[in-house]
């Protein structure tokens, strides 16, 4: 398997450029795949470049619903019309960067409903928007409203979600969530990350955790990781979200180095990058050392 980081905030090949932002492509000895368009069409660029062939990437998954993983979802449909588009539904919110100094918009462009391969999914099933939507279309699905997402899933991807009732059920929850809203009429929420969405690839009897930023915290991740599958997967690869612009408070220390000690305990090989931020990702690599690398714009990823 072969893991091309298209983007990145910062840049591993100077071939490229980055942008605050992912997307990773995925080589599979039967299947590409897109996870994440970072925040513009730029990683179009980059993929030229890098010489991968998007043309023949059959669906792109979206980790969350936020611009920085789907700002390029439309530039990639047009130079790839048939690729699937795989989302939650909620990844449509009213998502905001909400703070006493910031007020950002932060959600993804409307118009991507309307592309006619977008899958929606509520949790790890089609949503009923998406059943509805595609009603007049039965050949679509010829009859089975799943078809056409087990189809795509059937060849060693698998997708999984976190649903909890409290923040409070959560460990080492990265506090620079606590800005990321869900504008809700006249008032702003907090988001609860429902619209993020963990990928599972398998190959070789090996499997790889893919998140895009683990809003909800890797180490829950893990968690349901572990309840769904009874063992730990043998690579992560996620930004960890511990990257802020205001300065570290002991219990961001507390939380990052505690996630760190975790991590290594696994024994999981982690690749991380773009929200864990410069000085997060030093603390942990001083505990967790050759086990966490950082992935780049342009670094390719040899894997099994």
């Amino acid at each position: 398997m072969r893991i091309i980081c298209l983007m990145e905030n910062t840049v591993g090949n100077e071939l490229c450029q980055s942008e605050h932002g992912l997307s990773l492509y995925v080589e599979t000895h039967n299947q590409n795949i897109l996870i994440d368009t970072g925040a513009s069409g730029l990683f179009l660029e980059n993929a030229k470049k890098l010489k991968v062939d998007l043309t023949k990437v059959e669906a792109v998954f979206l980790s969350h619903g936020h611009y920085d993983h789907g700002g390029g979802i439309l530039d990639f449909h047009n130079i790839n019309p048939t690729a699937k588009i795989v989302m939650q539904k909620s990844a449509f919110g009213d998502y905001w960067h909400k703070s006493v100094t910031v007020e950002k918009y932060i959600g993804l462009n409307p118009q991507i409903r309307e592309i006619e391969n977008l899958i929606l999914l509520d949790g790890e099933n089609i949503s009923d928007e998406k059943i509805q939507k595609t009603k007049t279309a039965s050949e679509l699905y010829k009859g089975d409203p799943d078809l056409e997402l087990r189809t795509i899933l059937q060849k060693n991807i698998e997708i999984f979600t976190i649903k909890y009732e409290r923040k409070e059920e959560l460990v080492c929850w990265p506090e620079g969530n606590i800005v990321l809203k869900e504008r809700k009429g006249n008032e702003y929420v907090q988001d609860d990350f429902a619209h993020e969405q963990y990928i599972v690839l398998k190959e070789n009897n090996k499997s790889i955790l893919i998140s895009g930023c683990a809003h909800n915290g890797i180490l829950n991740i893990l968690s349901e990781y572990r309840k769904k599958y009874e063992s730990n997967p043998d690579v992560i690869i996620s930004g960890f979200h511990m990257r802020k612009k205001t300065g570290y408070t002991a219990k961001d220390y507390e939380v990052i180095r505690e996630t760190a000690k975790v991590l290594k305990n696994t024994g999981i090989l982690c690749y991380t990058g773009h929200c864990t931020g410069e000085e997060p990702y030093n603390w942990m690599k001083e505990i967790m050392g050759e086990q966490l690398q950082y992935i780049h714009c342009g670094d390719v990823i040899e894997i099994f």
